[in-house]
């Protein structure tokens, strides 16, 4: 496989489309109330890297750090509570808007509902979400990960209470048989990953991930992005926030949309790609460090919305990454310091290559980056694998591809 930067560029976007319209402020702001009746509820930074905007040539760089939230180093808890608690307004007959943290861990409903197991498969952060939440409001959670997977994160996840497990199975596989197990034992599955005849609770998890996106529209205070990065695994959260800027700012105020994915496990990319109607899964191993977006089968539903509304797609090996880790862990003047796991610092390493890197300046090119461009990037985790982190960047020691 390659272990060279891939790009593909498909033309601006200045439309949304009616797939967006599930992800539009309204629904966001509906999610963004439910997560706020949470005692661990804050608003995640949204920094501005001045000093290494300025070293790039650009006008700025925006981050928003999602280790901040809920105390859980990643973002993923946002789309795991949302859908659970989607899941039990509809057991009580009552919308997500009539329900609160409160409500659903109070007794009278707590023994209305009984207890309920959720399974979810993960390579970390979305289990621990999940399994953060099921013991939030009184219910049981079982998790299971890919081979591979790191054991910080999996005692992280067994720490909140949850049953989990390394499997010898890749992601995708791992998901088939979290879904096997729920229909085995009537638990509930709580994946992001859409597929025909399973999509009302990945819909619910990306509805979720669009506080992020309110969060940081808000915090810009009217400021636009004329580029956004987005790194995806399966595309849930990629497709969200899309969505969401989609919906906020339509035609020609539209920012250009890149999607990043490792070399390993590009099913967007290939998919975007081919063109063909067709989902383009990637089978096998898939080793990246990017844990978190080592996927090889798009949620449908994200895909849909990155479809008609990406401008481009990126391919990235492992050092991209790598880098964009140690460019923030290691800032510039007066910058902050963001923490970023491998998956969390996708965006600004091929940032900063494109801007850096001559033989990519075509692409720079044909995404219209100059030094008026305003950059918008998430990083979406932390250090949530601490040893691997410092290996990464104290060392500069990782898989070479």
């Amino acid at each position: 496989m390659s272990n060279k930067i891939k790009t593909l560029w498909r033309g601006k976007r200045t439309h949304d489309t009616e797939k967006t319209e599930r992800f539009d402020r309204e629904r966001a702001e509906r999610a963004l109330a439910f997560h706020k009746s949470f005692l661990e509820y804050a608003q995640t930074p949204l920094w501005d890297l001045t000093c290494l905007a300025r070293e790039l040539g650009v006008a700025s760089i925006y981050v928003k750090d999602e280790s901040w939230r809920f105390g859980l180093n990643a973002f993923k808890v946002l789309g795991g509570t949302y859908c659970i608690g989607n899941y039990l307004a509809r057991q009580l007959q009552m919308d997500i808007s009539e329900v609160s943290f409160g409500l659903l861990t109070s007794k009278a409903i707590r023994e209305k509902l009984g207890e309920i197991t959720f399974v979810t498969a993960t390579d970390g952060n979305h289990g621990r979400g999940i399994a953060w939440t099921a013991r939030q409001l009184g219910h049981k959670s079982v998790v299971y990960m890919p081979k591979g997977s790191a054991w910080e994160r999996l005692k992280n996840i067994q720490e909140l209470g949850a049953e989990a497990e390394i499997t010898e199975l890749n992601y995708d596989d791992t998901v088939r048989y979290a879904e096997e197990m729920a229909r085995k034992n009537h638990w509930v599955l709580v994946q992001d990953t859409g597929w025909e005849g399973y999509e009302e609770i990945p819909g619910w998890i990306m509805e979720g991930y669009t506080t992020m996106a309110l969060e940081a529209y808000e915090q810009l205070e009217g400021k636009r992005p004329t580029h956004i990065f987005l790194q995806a695994g399966v595309g849930a959260m990629a497709g969200a926030v899309t969505g969401f800027f989609a919906s906020v700012w339509k035609g020609e105020e539209m920012p250009v949309i890149t999607i990043v994915e490792p070399n390993k496990a590009d099913c967007i990319y290939r998919t975007a790609q081919a063109g063909d109607g067709q989902l383009h899964p990637v089978t096998g191993s898939m080793q990246t460090i990017m844990a978190g977006l080592a996927c090889g089968e798009p949620c449908t539903l994200g895909w849909e919305i990155l479809r008609d509304s990406a401008a481009a797609f990126v391919s990235i090996p492992d050092f991209v990454a790598a880098k964009g880790m140690r460019v923030l862990g290691n800032p510039l003047g007066r910058d902050p310091r963001i923490i970023s796991g491998e998956s969390g610092a996708a965006t600004v390493g091929i940032v900063t290559e494109i801007l850096q890197n001559k033989a990519l300046s075509h692409f720079k090119e044909q995404l219209g980056l100059t030094e008026d461009s305003v950059i918008l990037c998430i990083s979406t985790e932390g250090d949530t694998d601490r040893e691997n982190y410092r290996r990464i960047v104290w060392d500069g020691i990782y898989p070479v591809e």
